[in-house]
């Protein structure tokens, strides 16, 4: 298969020559299970467990970790969730739209690979699309790429060039199918999972590694004649049913197993087309490793309508159970709950109930939802954010209250339980969970299928009600054992090591140590910039621990001697956000317009003023026409003036005399919210 790209060797064979050699040669079965000196994948080995059992760095001498060597390297800032796989003297890691493999340890670059589809200097024009965002798989010498495009291809691991080049989506192509997670190498197959949220069905596709021939395909809407097709409607909905798979998978050779979590369905809010439990979305699927067949399946949400994905790599691990010990495998629902499972079975390892939850005819609700008996939620529900002063105007409702069209005021909890990687310690015991808590307005319109979440910019002050949290859930208990809030913003995810640390990324740019078992933090050092997830490793004796920070990758030592840098600037956080215009002429709804998932479209929002932030000077009248089908009354928060009501076509004004800010709302939808800036 011919292919256009471009590749790029710094000192190409000198910086292969000068690889030091990581203590403990990893090969495919050293990556089973935590231990080896090396991060051999995204997630440190096969489970996913983001731990290393490397100690020399431990809570006793943490305070004299310093910066080894810092590698300005990128054309533009790495994903946050950028996750390094350090391999054979190498750290191989995605920042768009290159492939970059650097020398573990000082940060020489050895190779680049530009796959394309970047702006800016040094932008390829190579046909293909972005990297996936998350990092690589590494295995038979060979660096397996998932890009933006559907495709996968494969780089030589010594000098960065291109293999092979497999497309792997659906015909006909669309641009919205992507390869997001990292491949998993494994069993002498590379997977991957692609996603979608145009409605293409989430699929598994796993790859012949030398050749990228096609070896199987699972896809997480089953059709006819396959188990759990009866679970939707007998209509085609199921063609388009969603069950993205956006993250890394994980593996248990001894079982002849492959495990990946599946998405939220599509349309994302909308039920009414795709009544019943909709398998397998929003659960865990056990895969044969050899022909992709399912073994079993856990449904951590029936019928979703809330765009409530499992957004975390699911963790292996060994429990004991009655005394006795067991493969177990676990997964963080969207709403905080943990699920721990027998993962030869796929049973729960405690009892799980089906508790009753808010109904909507319309939306085709499931009547009740799987809830661990006896565990602790990581994020905040309805009742702890009643509490808190939150928006006037708005309602809040609970995990699974439903989206409804007869009800555009609702404020839910954020399914927050996403994107930063879980981590588990065979020392402690704990599993180390990183979230985003906060409120969302999750509104849907009469088309089941439009679907945006701009609607929160329309909110006053929301944003500044979310904060990040960390907890340690007890894996013989599921309970929170500590748990910490972060402003600003959601950690990388924690890493976890035999030296009995918990290290992340905090969203302030610092690098921080904490006490796994008791949560105290140890040590900091700032970055510069929000970084991702960390990864340690060992090399000519020496214990390494590097983050990707911006457009850079931060590597620590003992002893390391480079000074940190100055905190990333941050915005003052202001109650109203996005675009101000200059206009004297406000409309009372404006043109909405989706996300584009499945072609973009349109519904008249009645309420969101069109613009939502005025400009004028002192002195100017405002104009507000009612261009909606309701009557709205537009009148000053603070009760200082008011339009009177305005009936359909009718138009109402008032004079800003002063320079100031001035909110106003709609009395009778006092949701819908405005701003006039006067200078």
């Amino acid at each position: 298969m011919s292919c256009h790209y471009r590749w790029i060797g710094v000192a190409a064979l000198a910086g292969v020559l000068a690889i030091p050699a990581i203590a403990a040669v990893q090969s495919d079965s050293t990556s089973r299970a935590a231990g080896g000196k090396e991060w051999p994948t995204v997630g440190g080995d096969w489970g996913n467990t983001r731990y290393s059992a490397v100690g020399q760095i431990t809570t006793e001498n943490v305070t004299k970790l310093g910066a080894a060597w810092m590698s300005q390297k990128f054309d533009q800032a790495a994903s946050s969730r950028a996750m390094p796989v350090a391999k054979d003297g190498m750290i191989f890691v995605t920042a768009p739209p290159s492939v970059y493999a650097l020398n573990a340890k000082t940060g020489a670059t050895v190779w680049r690979f530009q796959a394309g589809g970047g702006r800016g200097q040094g932008a390829a024009q190579s046909g293909l699309g972005s990297p996936a965002r998350e990092g690589v798989a590494v295995g038979e010498g060979l660096v397996f790429v998932g890009l933006s495009d559907a495709r996968v291809i494969a780089l030589n691991e010594k000098t960065g060039e291109l293999v092979w080049n497999q497309y792997v989506g659906d015909n006909p192509r669309d641009k919205g199918q992507v390869a997001s997670g990292a491949p998993l190498y494994a069993g002498g197959l590379v997977s991957i999972g692609l996603s979608a949220d145009n409605g293409w069905r989430g699929q598994v596709v796993a790859l012949d590694p030398k050749t990228g021939k096609e070896a199987w395909r699972f896809f997480a809407v089953p059709g006819p004649g396959e188990k759990g097709h009866d679970t939707w409607p007998q209509t085609d909905t199921w063609k388009r049913g969603g069950g993205a798979v956006w993250l890394a998978g994980t593996a248990d050779p001894d079982l002849g197993a492959i495990y990946y979590v599946t998405g939220n369905g599509v349309p994302q809010l909308g039920g009414e087309g795709r009544a019943g439990d909709n398998l397998y979305l929003c659960s865990i699927v056990a895969l044969d490793m050899k022909t992709g067949k399912l073994k079993w399946h856990y449904q951590v949400i029936h019928h979703d309508i809330w765009e409530g994905d499992i957004s975390e790599s699911p963790v292996l691990y060994d429990a004991q159970i009655d005394g006795r010990p067991r493969k177990g495998i676990a997964a963080m629902r969207a709403d905080g709950y943990l699920f721990m499972l027998d993962r030869e079975t796929g049973k729960p390892f405690t009892k799980v109930e089906e508790r009753p939850v808010p109904q909507d005819a319309l939306g085709k609700t499931a009547a009740t939802q799987p809830y661990p008996v006896g565990a602790d939620r990581v994020l905040p529900d309805c009742d702890e954010w009643r509490k808190q002063s939150t928006p006037k105007g708005f309602e809040v409702g609970c995990f699974f209250t439903p989206p409804m069209v007869q009800k555009p005021n609702v404020l839910a909890p954020t399914y927050g339980m996403r994107v930063a990687p879980m981590s588990y310690s065979p020392r402690t015991g704990y599993f180390y969970a990183t979230g985003a808590a906060g409120l969302s307005w999750l509104r849907r319109a009469e088309d089941p299928h439009f679907f945006s979440t701009t609607f929160n910019s329309r909110v006053p002050g929301l944003t500044s009600l979310g904060y990040g949290v960390l907890a340690a859930i007890d894996s013989r208990t599921n309970t929170i054992v500590w748990k910490k809030e972060f402003r600003p913003g959601r950690p990388s995810g924690a890493t976890v090591t035999a030296g009995g640390l918990m290290l992340q990324a905090s969203g302030d740019g610092n690098l921080e140590a904490y006490d796994a078992k008791t949560g105290n933090r140890l040590w900091q050092f700032q970055t510069g910039a929000v970084g991702g997830p960390v990864v340690t490793y060992e090399i000519d004796g020496e214990q390494y621990i590097a983050t990707v920070s911006g457009t850079n990758v931060w590597a620590f030592k003992i002893g390391g001697t480079l000074p940190p840098t100055a905190a990333p600037t941050r915005a003052a956080q202001e109650a109203f956000t996005g675009q101000i215009r200059d206009t004297t002429q406000i409309e009372t709804a404006s043109l909405a317009t989706d996300s584009g998932f499945t072609g973009t479209r349109y519904f008249t929002d009645e309420y969101g003023f069109a613009p939502y932030r005025a400009r004028v000077k002192a002195g100017t009248q405002v104009t507000w026409r009612n261009n909606g089908r309701m009557v709205h009354t537009i009148v000053a928060q603070d009760g200082s003036w008011t339009t009177g009501p305005l009936n359909t076509g009718e138009v109402g004004a008032t004079t800003f005399t002063k320079p100031g800010t001035y909110i106003y709302i709609c009395k009778e939808h006092p949701w819908a919210y405005g701003q006039v800036v006067v200078e």
